[in-house]
């Protein structure tokens, strides 16, 4: 016995429902850090092979930190943007297994936000 699909849209909503591939792993971090020029950025690796990179102002940091943030669980990424004295900066951070293309698509967007003054 077969059972009419219940009016219109029914073969989209139930398509909708169907597994999805999602991308998983952390990926190539080259895909973030290639985003920075040595005019504008410092960049730091340290003894622990962490990566550290700061806008010449102070105002903008990124951490890259493979084995994980010491003192953290599981944090591999950590982005900063400093604050005014008048408006709040923001943090945001990633785990280890973020893939890097969504790390680099989210510092595309903070780039993409900031200006010279």
């Amino acid at each position: 016995m077969t059972v009419a699909p219940a009016g219109p849209g029914f073969s989209t909503t139930i398509e909708a429902l169907r597994l999805h591939e999602w991308q998983l792993g952390s990926g190539q971090p080259t895909l973030v850090t290639d985003q920075f020029s040595a005019a504008d950025f410092h960049l730091i690796v340290d003894d622990q092979a962490d990566v550290h990179i700061s806008s010449k102002d102070g105002r903008f940091y990124l951490g890259w930190f493979p084995n994980g943030r010491p003192g953290t669980d599981g944090e591999g990424w950590a982005i900063a943007v400093a604050g005014t004295g008048g408006v709040p900066g923001y943090r945001m951070t990633f785990d280890t297994e973020t893939p890097a293309d969504i790390v680099a698509a989210a510092v595309a967007c903070v780039l993409a936000t900031s200006r010279r003054v």
